[in-house]
């Protein structure tokens, strides 16, 4: 069972070996992004306070947001695995998504850190382009899609995101390395972190994961 944390500073080439990881390996993807919304539009109790807290201009607390996670890999798509993006993003909710998997049974046995020079994470952003759609992401000028503009994976309009300009991404990547970066040392520490080059050719980091995912399967 690949029970997966997906890590790596923003840029480093998640959001596409996310989207393979799942379709090869039959896992679901899950992003905290999509949680939120999913969880705001389908007016149950747990997502009407997420709404509530969001909507008031406030970040969803800790235990809002294990609350979600929680939920989410509780569901039946998760039985054999999942792929978990974008959380935990801090230690204290490290700490508690480790109590918290073991409570439900489906507790992280693979941290996949994709690392990568701030200065190549710099150079790629204003050239990304994301589908709003199925979370696949490309480059305008090391990773095009076939058709310009249109996704490979669902035929959706390629976007490129407010925040993925120079400025704005040198705010996320030191928030990233204050808050997020520490998690890698604490996976470190349980045997569950593996280390890879996300300035590899793309073909190369794939076939590497490949080869790792397979043999912990």
């Amino acid at each position: 069972m690949l029970n997966i944390i997906l890590m790596g500073p923003p840029g480093a080439g998640k959001g596409t070996h996310a989207v393979w990881i799942a379709k090869d390996f039959n896992i679901p993807h899950i992003s905290t992004g999509d949680m939120f919304r999913e969880a705001m539009a389908s007016g149950s109790e747990l997502g009407n306070k997420i709404k509530e807290v969001v909507n008031s201009g406030n970040l969803v607390s800790d235990e809002l947001t294990c609350a979600l996670v929680k939920d989410r890999l509780s569901q039946p798509d998760c039985a054999n695995g999942y792929l978990l993006d974008g959380f935990p993003r801090t230690i204290p909710q490290a700490e508690a998504f480790k109590k918290m998997g073991e409570e439900i049974g489906r507790g992280v046995n693979l941290v996949l850190n994709i690392g990568c020079p701030d200065e190549i994470l710099i150079q790629r952003i204003a050239g990304r382009r994301v589908c709003p759609q199925c979370g696949a992401s490309f480059n305008v000028n090391t990773m095009k899609p076939k058709v310009e503009g249109i996704c490979d994976e669902c035929g959706h309009e390629l976007i490129q995101r407010k925040d993925d300009n120079a400025e704005s991404f040198k705010v996320r990547l030191a928030n990233y390395y204050k808050s997020t970066a520490p998690l890698l040392d604490f996976y470190k520490e349980q045997g569950l972190l593996a280390d890879f080059d996300g300035n590899s050719e793309a073909a190369t980091l794939k076939a590497e994961l490949t080869a790792l995912l397979e043999a912990k399967k």
